[in-house]
């Protein structure tokens, strides 16, 4: 806590200006315009491989291919596009790494680095912004390699005065290391607003009768309910009503009444400020009107996997669930739409469905949508699980969610099954043919489309079908 007294803050709009546009900026071979990345934005062309039975309203999506095209594409759906509540993001970090699920398949390729890995992160924040509402929030989820330059490129493209927070992860158990340094335990998330006005719900701690007794250590004789003592005064000058006297004192040097006189007089014959020995007025805080200690930006509660009966799915950096519920419920509203482009092992569109927010999830990896079908339809299974499977596993080439109704489970399914998305694939792999028991899937020919059909979302400037273009797994840059 600063102990000085803060001077205030320079005027003027020459210096306002001058701040403006002195922003620190990363500059790096092949760094596009915001409006040119915008303009030339790929729009892949989709197909639907899979659809839900019996539902008409909004169906969560989910999508098999490289998520720029996606992104780009629903730029052109004005049911997405401005629509956004909560971007949260998991993307690769820059390891120059290939990895592996628990069953010993390809996951995603980590081969980006420096400039290249940078530009085709800003490339997708562009996009992302376009697609938030004015009051959408976005979660950078990176660790040390590639979180600091990052910082700079979302204040460039959100804006720094929308910066919300820098927050420490703990991700994993203490490290015993021998090597010359401190053991690595965290990675970061960036949390940005896309404006000033941003949905939040400020997640709190519940109270335990230990916590409670250690913050409200005093109980009024007269009522018997516990309470704490704070400041009524605040940093800063001020000239108005907040800065007189009242009942014959200043406010401390440097400082301000936190309520004008008059406000302060009703409180005090409420019995809510508390006079010490020498005269000095404090306030009372009733701990009966705390709904629970604020959630601070250093988490330590939400590690990954790090023993044997926590259920995963097996698929590579998963991330904490709990993690990902708190971020969904505190950055958007029941009904909101969540957006992962990076879905991998499907965390966040779970956290969406178990909060009753709507969600669209992107990855180009085959077994990360497999994953992610599983995971909505079965649910996860105890890490130990995996270790215990048998080592040689069959490779295939098509995608197991088709025949996902004749593998046998493992683990017990859901107490309620997520069937409510639509599968849809991008460009590259259109022309597949589906396994997927057609009864239950093929939409009727009532004005909608069939399987395997180009999807024009309303609102698309398109009169027709482009030719395909093939994107690589990551951005030729």
């Amino acid at each position: 806590m600063a102990t000085g007294i803060p001077k205030p803050k320079t005027n003027g709009a020459n210096h306002q200006a001058r701040e403006s546009k002195s922003r620190i900026k990363i500059q790096y071979d092949g760094k596009r315009s915001i409006a040119e990345i915008i303009a030339s934005c790929p729009k892949a062309e989709l197909s639907v491989l899979q659809i839900p039975s019996g539902k008409d309203c909004w169906n969560n999506r989910l999508y098999l291919g490289e998520n720029l095209g996606v992104l780009g594409a629903l730029l052109d759906d004005p049911t997405v596009r401005g629509k956004v509540s909560l971007v949260y993001i998991d993307p690769p970090y820059a390891t120059n790494s290939v990895f592996e699920s628990r069953e010993q398949k390809l996951a995603y390729e980590d081969l980006l680095s420096g400039p290249h890995f940078i530009e085709f992160l800003r490339e997708r924040l562009i996009i992302l912004r376009e697609l938030l509402s004015p009051r959408g929030s976005i979660y950078l989820h990176l660790d040390d390699n590639m979180a600091f330059p990052m910082k700079i490129i979302m204040d460039e493209v959100f804006g720094s005065e929308n910066f919300r927070n820098f927050i420490t992860r703990k991700k994993c158990n203490t490290k015993n290391y021998t090597r010359r340094n401190f053991g690595n335990v965290s990675d970061f998330i960036l949390f940005y607003s896309k404006t000033e006005n941003f949905e939040w719900n400020r997640p709190v701690v519940e109270w335990t009768e230990e916590t409670a007794k250690k913050e409200y250590t005093y109980i009024e004789p007269e009522t018997g309910r516990r309470f704490k003592k704070v400041p009524v005064h605040a940093p800063g000058v001020r000239n108005g009503e907040t800065g007189k006297a009242w009942r014959g004192m200043f406010p401390p040097p440097g400082k301000h009444w936190q309520f004008s006189p008059s406000t302060l007089d009703e409180m005090d014959r409420r019995g809510e400020i508390f006079w010490s020995a020498n005269g000095n007025p404090r306030r009372k805080i009733y701990l009966e009107n705390s709904e629970g200690i604020p959630v601070q930006d250093i988490w330590l509660e939400f590690k990954d996997a790090h023993n044997q009966n926590i259920e995963i799915t097996g698929y590579p950096t998963e991330k904490n669930f709990d993690m990902l519920q708190l971020i969904v419920s505190a950055s958007s509203q029941v009904g909101g739409l969540v957006l992962d482009c990076f879905a991998g092992s499907g965390t966040t569109l779970a956290a969406a469905s178990v909060l009753g927010r709507r969600w669209i999830g992107i990855d180009n990896s085959e077994e990360a949508i497999n994953t992610i079908v599983k995971r909505l339809r079965h649910g996860t299974k105890p890490m130990g699980d995996f270790v215990t499977r048998k080592a040689n596993i069959a490779k295939t080439d098509h995608l197991e969610l088709f025949s996902l109704d004749t593998v046998m489970i493992e683990n017990p399914p859901l107490s309620r099954s997520i069937e409510d998305f639509i599968l849809y694939e991008a460009n590259a792999n259109c022309n597949r043919k589906s396994e997927v028991h057609l009864s239950e899937t093929r939409q009727s020919a009532k004005g909608k489309k069939e399987l395997g059909t180009p999807i024009i979302y309303p609102g698309s400037s398109r009169k027709g079908p482009k030719p395909k273009r093939k994107l690589a797994k990551h951005a030729q840059l």
